[in-house]
């Protein structure tokens, strides 16, 4: 008999629903109506006379907009999760741990969609806040959906699934991924990688606040980082988005910080393949692929933050090159790079967006004792309280000279449109990133449960600790689901803003939440600098942060969905 239509327990009484993945499709319809019911009631509440959206109100209705943001979420959440458990199905590899983590994932995201989803740790935005009507909120509460409500995510279902991970905790696979064999071998590369060369040092680098070495950097050149997606005939390996999701998980698994490497490299190479001419894609593309040349990424200014179309630093052509002037903060290893992909002013008469223009502007690289030795550049650290590993500055630029031949294209006013193609990439992976940091604070929460002795036994068989654990895993999976899928979008070349967004916005969640859970298992400990949660915690605050911060996220989403976007 298939596992699909099993009913197994174990002594606690934890059952597999019967017919499982039958209520789980029925569940995805049932919510998908309930997405266009979101969609269109809080549409009604923004659009304009001629049926368009207004942006006064979208910005009047924030609250019920970044909601449905949310609600869209979830149902994709749902809708991938019960594709993983298909898949699954398929090749015959859907056991007991994944049945339990389908049900316990739906049972409380279908309980969350009808009573209220936390965007933040003080805002719950329920049905009536999107206008929802109470009888639409009804239609949601299909046989189903009741029965995955009521027996999906119990406390009998998180206690098997915590004995179930607690088995697997040496090998870390806390339910099967639903990787292909490749991607599966690179998988298990990199997890030997990082916890050989990363993990043991990851935390005395966080609190001594140390760049990560060149020579871990080096070796992670040799295994192909940099140029992971960069194609073949660029010197690359022309993997896809999905295998750089796999590699910046297991990475991020062990610091953040050494995932984040690749990021920068990801973003440059994405703007010379989309908008380089070929002499630039010749000249860049090999250098970084091979980590000879590291790239930052410098857009953001002192009171420019997502709002990239007030940018006002300057480029003027001066002959053969142009000369830069403004100032530019949170730049990511700013210091030991050596080309900034850096977005600048060419023309002060063009308004917001159609000004910018984005350059390829070479630097030597810095030392601690004199990090921008550049004529033009200044600039100075920035100290914060995670993600420290590259470092953050504020940078200053007056009269600092680019060629004019690395002006991204070779054409002014590109340069924002430029940059928005590389959105959904440094949004996939930045979902990846946090899928990775979510992992590493539930392995470091379920060693720390089993290995504290409190009142004659573990504290891991306390349910309000197992519990915990056994949820982090759940949305672990769920997080990481989204965030495949949305990578395999990308890799099919079909449009995925959205669907990145989506990734990044629950990853983001599904990280800090699992860090603090897990800073909470440590108790007092935790609190403690030499426990690696507290930093797991710090560099997981962050992720809500950049690439789009949460609410700019929600907004983006909303406005997809509000405009027509599937």
């Amino acid at each position: 008999m298939s596992m699909a239509n099993a009913a197994p327990a174990n002594g606690e009484g934890a059952l597999v629903i019967g017919n499982l993945l039958d209520k789980c499709a029925g569940a995805v319809d049932a919510a998908d109506r309930f997405r266009n019911v979101s969609i269109a009631s809080v549409g009604a509440l923004v659009r304009g006379d001629q049926g368009r959206v207004d942006s006064a109100k979208v910005e009047t209705c924030q609250f019920a907009v970044h909601g449905l943001a949310w609600v869209a979420t979830y149902v994709e959440s749902l809708r991938q999760l019960y594709a993983w458990a298909e898949r699954l199905e398929d090749e015959s590899k859907l056991g007991e741990l994944e049945l339990l983590i389908l049900q316990a994932g739906f049972g409380e995201y279908l309980s969350q969609l009808g009573n209220g989803i936390a965007m933040s740790a003080g805002e719950m935005v329920r049905p009536q806040d999107l206008n929802i009507a109470q009888d639409a909120v009804a239609a949601l509460a299909t046989p189903e959906v009741g029965e995955l409500i009521y027996a999906g995510n119990t406390v009998a279902v998180r206690a098997r699934i915590a004995e179930l991970i607690a088995d697997a905790a040496d090998t870390g696979r806390f339910g099967e991924t639903g990787l292909d064999e490749t991607l599966e071998m690179v998988r298990e590369q990199f997890r030997r990688f990082t916890d050989e060369k990363v993990a043991p040092h990851a935390h005395d680098w966080h609190l001594n606040n140390d760049l990560i070495p060149l020579e871990v950097i080096q070796e992670m050149s040799e295994l192909g980082v940099f140029g992971l997606t960069v194609p073949e005939q660029y010197g690359g390996l022309g993997m896809g988005k999905t295998s750089m999701c796999v590699v910046s998980e297991e990475l991020c698994r062990g610091y953040i910080g050494v995932g984040s490497l690749g990021t920068r490299s990801e973003i440059a190479a994405e703007l010379i393949l989309s908008g380089g001419t070929d002499a630039q894609k010749e000249n860049w593309l090999p250098k970084i692929a091979s980590g000879e040349v590291l790239p930052t990424a410098v857009f953001t200014e002192p009171n420019v933050g997502s709002d990239l179309g007030s940018v006002r630093t300057r480029a003027i052509r001066d002959g053969d090159v142009y000369k830069v002037t403004g100032n530019k903060t949170w730049i990511t290893h700013a210091a030991r790079t050596d080309v900034m992909t850096l977005l600048a002013r060419t023309d002060p008469d063009q308004p917001g967006y159609k000004g910018l223009s984005m350059f390829l502007a070479e630097k030597p690289r810095g030392t601690d004792d004199n990090p921008f030795p550049a004529e033009g550049m200044t600039g100075g650290e920035i100290e914060v309280l995670g993600y420290r590993g590259m470092k953050e500055y504020e940078i200053g630029f007056d009269g600092f000279e680019v060629k004019a031949e690395n002006l991204l294209g070779e054409q002014e006013g590109n340069g924002f449109k430029q940059l928005m193609a590389t959105f959904e990439s440094a949004r996939i992976q930045t979902a990846a990133r946090a899928v990775g940091v979510a992992q590493n604070a539930l392995e470091l929460g379920l060693r720390y449960a089993n290995d504290r002795i409190q009142f004659g036994k573990p504290i891991f068989d306390f349910p309000r600790v197992h519990g915990k654990l056994a949820w982090m895993a759940v949305e672990t999976m769920m997080a990481r689901q989204l965030t495949y899928f949305s990578a395999r979008e990308k890799d099919q070349g079909r449009r995925c803003d959205l669907e990145a967004g989506m990734a990044k916005l629950l990853g983001a969640r599904v990280a800090w939440n699992n860090a603090d859970n897990g800073l909470q298992i440590h108790g007092g400990n935790g609190f403690a600098l030499e426990y690696p949660i507290s930093r797991v915690l710090c560099d997981a605050r962050i992720l809500n942060i950049f690439e789009g911060a949460g609410e700019i996220q929600a907004q983006v989403i909303a406005r997809r969905l509000l405009e027509g976007g599937n």
